[in-house]
Parts: structure tokens; C-alpha cells; sequence
């Protein structure tokens, strides 16, 4: 039997040269992990976290409408994009609507569906489910609701931002709220709290792409995953690592359903997680939750380079 020799590869850039074992099949697609000397390259967001994610061109115009929701994050591509004088919906505008006010504290991704239900399909939503600061408040008005609708039609970009997996359920009738209870009103009859499966993740995203699809045909979904860590969790563990069992379900997910609709070019997954977590040092402010601003701006710029025309 012909034996074949099994050299070492030698994977060489301008910036570095790395060895690997030679003896393993590589298959059509391989890419390296980046040594750190590739992290000064000029190409190192798109050659090393972006590739796979990019789309084909920049599509979003200043000339399109744009709505970022979801978790805390979305205020700061909001803000960055406010900015740039692209016509992005945020509280800069002068509207009340109730996405807009409340849209970057829909972290889990059953309330981001359950807005878009809510407002597009005029889904009952119970009283009391969506609890804020103000207890008087009520939460599925319906000339709230036609607000929401009315903005939600204008919209041509959705950027989606997740960021929690953990949530807190009605068990009664198993439906998530939008946040955790407020103190005042917390039953231990009715509120649970659980950690939300991949499955039930995969499922969420996949209906809100449907949902916009269904009555947005023309519209882009971006997703991206927020970088910014649980405060706090409801876990009897520590919070760092009930945050990364929270991050690595919600990044399954996305990446189950970014996979399943691989060939369309409306629906795109933007790494702004792995650029904090990988490529930054030290990204976060002393409380250890903020990134510091000359970071969002990074991360921002990158999304412009790629996204923006």
C-alpha cells in the first residue's frame, strides 16, 4: 500500500506564516484561526470574523427607513446611525410610538415576536404582561397598537438585536413577559422564571423573519447579537456563566436560522458579539456591562464599511 507523505501545512499571509498538522482533510471550505500579528491587518474584519456574513454589496440608502430593536444595543446602532443622517426610527424623532420608546428593552426574542404579532396581526396580548416602571400604563391600547402598525409599514431595514435567554413566564399560561417582574406585583403563583431552550430560540427568530416577510416582502432583516452581558442572572450560578449559556443559546439559534435561509439576500447576521469578544481587550466600561464608546464606534464603522452605502 502507497503510503503519502503528511508535511505540515504552512498557512502564510503577508502579515504572519502558522503551521498546522497537514494530515487532516480540509474539505472545500477552511479558514484559520488568526494568529495575533493578523489582527493589525487592514482585511481583519472581513477576512477573519465577517466572512460568511458579508453581503454582497452595501444596500441600506440613507433614502430607507430603519428600525432597530431588540436589547439595549440597539440604541447604540440607532444613535450611530441617527448620526450618519441615515432615517433611522428612534426617540430623536419625534414620535410617541411605543416601539420606539420601549423597542431597545425587548431583549428575549419571544417579545420581539410578539410585538411584531401584536402590532401586524393584531394578536390579544393579556393584561399585564408587558409590566414597565409605571404600573398605570396599559400595554395593548389600541390606538397604540395602530401607531406601532403605522411605523411598522413605513419600515424598509429591520436591525433585530438579541440578547437574553433567560425569561420570566406566566404559569398559567406559559407566556413570556417582556422583562422581569416588577417586585410590587410579583405573584409566585403565576411568575416563574427559566431558562429558554435553542429550539424555542430557532423558532422565535425564524416566525419574526416570516412575520416582516409576510407583510414586509421588501424588507431586510439584520440580526445581530448583543455584546452586552446579563447585569444580573436569576440562576443559582454565577452571572458570568449563566451569561455565556445565555449568549451561546441565543447564537445557536441565530446561527440555525441564518443556515436555513442561507441563499436569500434579505435576511443577514451581523458578528458585533464576536467582534467585543474576540478582537477587543478590554471593551467594557469599570461597571463591566457598557462598551466604551471608542468601541461602539468601531464596531459601528464596521457595519457602515458593509452594510451602508
Amino acid at each position: 500500500m502507497k503510503r503519502y507523505r503528511l508535511d505540515p501545512l504552512i498557512y502564510k499571509t503577508k502579515s504572519d506564516s502558522q503551521k498546522f498538522g497537514g494530515h487532516w482533510f480540509r474539505g472545500k471550505n477552511c479558514n484559520f484561526i488568526p494568529s495575533k500579528k493578523h489582527f493589525k491587518d487592514k482585511n481583519f474584519f472581513d477576512k477573519y470574523i465577517l466572512e460568511g456574513f458579508k453581503p454582497k454589496k452595501p444596500f441600506i440608502t440613507k433614502k430607507q427607513n430603519i428600525l432597530a430593536f431588540g436589547s439595549c444595543f440597539a440604541a447604540e446602532v440607532s444613535s450611530y446611525l441617527a448620526n450618519k443622517n441615515y432615517s433611522i426610527f428612534n426617540k430623536k424623532m419625534s414620535t410617541d410610538t411605543h416601539i420606539i420608546r420601549y423597542g431597545e428593552g425587548m431583549a428575549n426574542t419571544f417579545t420581539v415576536l410578539e410585538q411584531l404579532l401584536w402590532a401586524f396581526e393584531n394578536k390579544d396580548i393579556e393584561k399585564n404582561t408587558w409590566y414597565y416602571t409605571s404600573q398605570k400604563e396599559e400595554r395593548n391600547d389600541f390606538e397604540i397598537r395602530e401607531q406601532t402598525l403605522n411605523l411598522l409599514n413605513k419600515i424598509d431595514i429591520f436591525i433585530i438585536t438579541v440578547g437574553l435567554a433567560e425569561v420570566w413566564y406566566n404559569k398559567l399560561n406559559n407566556q413570556v413577559f417582556w422583562k422581569a417582574i416588577p417586585a410590587s406585583q410579583f405573584d409566585e403563583n403565576k411568575h416563574g422564571f427559566r431558562v429558554s431552550t435553542v429550539e424555542e430560540n430557532t423558532n422565535n427568530l425564524d416566525s419574526i423573519y416570516s412575520v416582516i416577510k409576510k407583510y414586509k416582502p421588501n424588507a431586510s432583516i439584520i440580526y445581530t447579537l448583543s455584546p452586552i452581558p446579563l447585569m444580573a442572572t436569576f440562576r443559582p450560578q454565577s452571572c458570568i456563566t449563566a451569561n455565556s449559556i445565555s449568549k451561546s443559546i441565543l447564537r445557536v439559534a441565530l446561527d440555525n436560522v441564518i443556515s436555513k435561509y442561507n441563499n436569500k439576500e434579505d435576511l443577514y447576521y451581523f458578528p458585533s458579539y464576536e467582534i467585543t469578544k474576540e478582537y477587543f481587550v478590554d471593551p467594557f466600561l469599570e461597571d463591566n456591562r457598557h462598551l466604551k464608546q471608542d468601541y461602539t464606534f468601531e464596531i459601528m464603522k464596521v457595519f457602515e464599511d458593509n452594510f451602508c452605502c
